[in-house]
């Protein structure tokens, strides 16, 4: 997740009017801010928000930050992309909801969001621009499958299904065309599937080519070889004893620190994790008041955002749900 981009304005002494009418004076004056010597004050970030409501009935699940600071959210109950403005709390649906659940997303530099699509077994390129689906995949062939998140890589997108040992990839060009259809990676190795929600979050360790994925069932860890699929279980260390990651849910690297969602525990795990992520350690377990079964983590600024789930709130369309802020952890 990129952090939020900082700006900079120019200002020069003893010139009246603010930096933008300096710069545009310079630039209509044929010179160079830059070539005045002047310096160049840092103009602070707007203020995020630290909560953010979503639509009552919402059932929100994924979230999905760029550079900017504009969170997307997707809805279990039907699908909804909702766009929210972390700085004003302002969002709206964009697009049309297919009827059928939205759960990880991730946003690419093209402004366009990858959806898995749970139970429906399919993922939807969504352009956020203008809510626009620019291309749907079926990526199940299994009756029963469960999509429920995604990451991106320089190799494309991956997909984990929490009821099939499989990934789904969509190759994706360098120019950034999309494919005509998905490719399926068998999961082999330490994981072994069992009852209940397996591979869930997907992340992409330091090293920029190994996956890392985590079992929900099981609270464990794996590093996988986005090539052959294999898989190969994490060695975790921690100071208290609890090396596991129970309920683990959605997955953000960033640099060598992995945050890991415990959805029903409402915590969110700090790892240290070497390049390949074949080595952790757990350093923290952050918790607030404000959880209520958060399911993913994107940052922006110095906040990270967690979507509240819900899980086990009876849901009426008066249910309300929202997305809370935390001041990112330091490992």
């Amino acid at each position: 997740m990129a952090n939020l981009a900082r700006r900079r304005t120019r200002k020069i002494l003893g010139v009246v009017g603010g930096g933008a009418a300096v710069a545009a004076a310079l630039a209509f004056a044929g010179i160079s801010a830059a070539g005045t010597g002047t310096e160049v004050p840092e103009t602070p970030a707007p203020a995020l928000l630290a909560d953010i409501a979503l639509p009552n009935g919402f059932q929100p699940e994924g979230i999905a930050i760029g550079a900017e600071p504009v969170a997307f959210f997707g809805s279990l109950a039907d699908g909804a992309i909702f766009k929210a403005d972390l700085v004003t709390g302002e969002g709206e649906v964009i697009g049309e909801a297919p009827g059928t659940p939205s759960v990880g997303m991730k946003l690419d530099d093209q402004g366009r969001l990858f959806v898995a699509g749970g139970r429906a077994g399919d993922a939807r390129v969504i352009d956020t621009a203008t809510g626009a689906v620019l291309e749907e995949y079926t990526l199940a062939t299994e009756a029963a499958s469960f999509v429920n998140d995604v990451v991106l890589t320089p190799a494309g997108a991956f997909f984990t299904d929490s009821t099939n040992p499989v990934l789904y990839h969509l190759p994706i060009g360098a120019d950034g065309a999309l494919p005509a259809a998905a490719e399926q990676i068998a999961l082999t190795g330490d994981i072994v599937y069992g009852e209940g929600i397996n591979a869930n979050g997907i992340a992409l360790a330091p090293d920029g080519e190994t996956l890392l994925i985590v079992q929900t069932g099981t609270g464990l860890l794996f590093t996988v070889d986005a090539a052959t699929g294999v898989t190969a279980q994490t060695a975790v260390e921690s100071a208290d004893g609890d090396t596991l990651l129970t309920n683990g849910d959605g997955l953000l690297v960033e640099g060598n620190t992995l945050f890991a969602v415990q959805n029903r525990l409402n915590t969110v795990a700090v790892l240290t994790i070497d390049e390949t992520g074949s080595q952790a350690e757990v350093v923290d377990r952050v918790t607030d008041a404000r959880f209520d079964v958060p399911t993913t983590v994107a940052a922006s600024g110095d906040l990270l955002y967690l979507p509240n789930a819900r899980f086990g709130t009876e849901v009426t369309p008066d249910t309300e749900y929202q997305a809370v802020g935390i001041t990112r952890p330091t490992g």
